[in-house]
C-alpha cells in the first residue's frame, strides 16, 4: 500500500508549489498594473478625452447621416470638417472683439482687486476675509491652485496626444473596439459589447448636455451682462460656458471676475450681476439636466463631488473635466459585472 501510495506524493507536492507561484505571479502582475496605472494616468484620461472628441465626431456624423441619407464616409467627412470650418469662422468673426475684450479685462481686473480690497477693509467681516487670505494662507491657496491647474506633459502635449488619439479613434473606431473584445474570452464578448455599447451612448449623451449647457449659459451670461454694461462681457460670457464642463465648482468659479467687475460700479450692480449668474445657472439646469438624465444613468450628486475631488487632487484640471464621464462609466462597469449577476443569483 505504501509503495502504491508513494507516486502520488510528489505530484502533490508539485501541484501545491504550483498553486502558490499562480497565486503570487497574480498578485505580481496586480501590483504591476496599479503602479503602471498611476505612473500613466494622465496618459488614460488624455486617451478617455480623446474617445470624448471621437464620440462628438461621430455623434455629429449619425445625425448628417440620419437628416442627409448620405453614405457613412461622406456623413463623418461632414462632421470633422464642418466642425473645424465652424470654429474657424467663429473665431474669424469674434476674434478681434475677443481680443479687445480681454485687454479691457487685463487692465481692469487689478484695479478690480484693489477696490474690493478697499471695500472689505471697511467693514469687521470684511478684515477676517482680508486676513485669512494673507500670508501664509495666501501662500497655500496659491500653491493648491497651481498644483490643482497643473499637468505632467504641459498643456501643449496634452493637446497634441489627446488630438492625435482623437484622430485615429475618429478614423476607425472599430479597430480599437474589436481589438479590445479580442483580449476577453469568448463566452463573455457579448458582455464585453453590451458595456461599450453603453458606455458609448452615455459619454454622446453626457457630450449633448454638456454641449447645450454651455451654449445656453453663454448667450444668457452674454446677453444679461451686456444689458448691465459690464466691461468684458463676450469673454465672462465664454468664460462661463467654458467652465461649464466642470459640474457644481465651475459654475461657482465663473461668476467670480464678473461679480467682482459687477462690485465696482455698485452695490446694487453687484447684486443684478449676481442674480443674473443665479438664475442663468438655474435656467439652464432645468432645461438641459432632464435632458442629460434621459440619456445618461443617474449619477448621485455626493458621488460626483467625491470624484470631482479626487480626480482634481490626482490629475488637475483634466480630472476634473473627465471625472463625470469616468464615474458614468465606472457604475456601468459595476452593474454590468456585479450589480446584475448578484441580482441573478
Amino acid at each position: 500500500m505504501s509503495f502504491n501510495d508513494s507516486p502520488d506524493q510528489p505530484e502533490k507536492e508539485l501541484t501545491y508549489i504550483q498553486k502558490v507561484w499562480h497565486t503570487v505571479a497574480i498578485v505580481a502582475l496586480l501590483v504591476v498594473i496599479i503602479l503602471v496605472t498611476r505612473v500613466a494616468f494622465n496618459v488614460l484620461l488624455m486617451v478617455l478625452a480623446g474617445s470624448l472628441i471621437a464620440v462628438y465626431f461621430h455623434g455629429l456624423g449619425d445625425i448628417i447621416q440620419r437628416r442627409t441619407k448620405l453614405p457613412r464616409r461622406w456623413s463623418m467627412i461632414l462632421s470633422v470638417v464642418g466642425s473645424f470650418i465652424f470654429l474657424g469662422v467663429l473665431l474669424w468673426f469674434m476674434g478681434t472683439k475677443i481680443q479687445s475684450q480681454i485687454a479691457v479685462l487685463a487692465e481692469s481686473l487689478p484695479n478690480t482687486i484693489g477696490t474690493v480690497r478697499e471695500k472689505l477693509d471697511g467693514s469687521a467681516t470684511g478684515k477676517k476675509v482680508l486676513t485669512y487670505l494673507s500670508g501664509d494662507n495666501s501662500e497655500k491657496l496659491f500653491s493648491t491652485a497651481q498644483r490643482f491647474f497643473s499637468t505632467s506633459f504641459g498643456v501643449l502635449g496634452n493637446l497634441y496626444i489627446i488630438v492625435l488619439v482623437a484622430a485615429f479613434f475618429t478614423a476607425n473606431p472599430s479597430l480599437y473596439k474589436e481589438g479590445m473584445i479580442r483580449l476577453i474570452p469568448k463566452k463573455n464578448r457579448p458582455l464585453a459589447r453590451t458595456c461599450l455599447d453603453r458606455i458609448t451612448a452615455v459619454l454622446k449623451g453626457w457630450l449633448k448636455g454638456t454641449m447645450l449647457s454651455m451654449v445656453l449659459i453663454t448667450f444668457l451670461i452674454a446677453m444679461g451682462l451686456t444689458i448691465m454694461g459690464i466691461p468684458a462681457a463676450l469673454v465672462l460670457a465664454l468664460f462661463t460656458g467654458l467652465l461649464k464642463l466642470i459640474p457644481n465648482f465651475g459654475s461657482a468659479a465663473a461668476m467670480v471676475p464678473g461679480v467682482l467687475l459687477a462690485l465696482t460700479i455698485s452695490t446694487d450692480t453687484f447684486i443684478v450681476v449676481s442674480l443674473i449668474y443665479i438664475v442663468s445657472q438655474t435656467v439652464v439646469s432645468s432645461i438641459v439636466t432632464p435632458l442629460i438624465q434621459k440619456r445618461m444613468i443617474n449619477l448621485p450628486p455626493a458621488l460626483t463631488i467625491i470624484s470631482q475631488v479626487i480626480m482634481g487632487t490626482l490629475s488637475g484640471a483634466l480630472g476634473i473635466i473627465l471625472a463625470v464621464p469616468l464615474l458614468a462609466i465606472l457604475i456601468i462597469l459595476v452593474d454590468e459585472l456585479y450589480v446584475k449577476k448578484v441580482a441573478d443569483v
